[in-house]
């Protein structure tokens, strides 16, 4: 009988270090790692179910919110929205947490696809650079939307001036 018991004490104690460490590996110091986008504001902005807005680090798709309706904004944003809405995100954090809105910035991720280098790579978007977030992967991005400028993928072959384009 001793051992039954000892074996259910034991049992118990992994169970709840189990629980401590997989709770613990769900924030960072910055935010969620994971969640659920209920809402896709634009081509570079969710909002999560747990009521964070998130703006894709490194990135800047046209407008298509607030009574401004650039040139593939709206193909931004429903690109976005196909990838994203309703569904589990993975959100990485770059060199700093939120932009001067309060918003967290995150690289996002959905079954193991990136999105914000996504929408560079695609032509959706342009980057966008404010340091020092994003410092460590801005000549990656920056690489990606030559060669989708290059290519004329997207607003680059769309858009007789590009919005986002400085």
């Amino acid at each position: 009988m001793r051992a039954v018991n000892g074996w259910r004490v034991l049992v118990v104690v992994l169970g709840c270090v189990l629980i401590v460490l997989c709770a613990c590996g769900s924030e960072s110091a910055c935010g969620p790692s994971a969640g659920v986008v209920s809402r896709v504001v634009d081509g570079d902005t969710v909002v999560l179910q747990s009521g964070e807005r998130v703006r894709y680090l490194l990135v800047d798709t046209p407008e298509s919110t607030g009574g401004k309706h650039e040139c593939f904004g709206a193909e931004s944003r429903d690109f976005n929205r196909s990838l994203v809405e309703g569904r589990v995100v993975r959100l990485r954090y770059g060199e700093a947490c939120t932009d001067r809105y309060g918003r967290l910035l995150a690289y996002v991720s959905v079954d193991g696809h990136e999105v914000n280098a996504l929408l560079a790579e695609q032509g959706y978007a342009c980057v966008l650079y404010i340091a020092p977030a994003g410092e460590s992967r801005r000549s990656e991005f920056q690489s990606l939307e030559s060669s989708a400028r290059r290519a004329g993928r997207g607003m680059w072959g769309e858009c007789s001036a590009v919005p986002c384009e400085k």
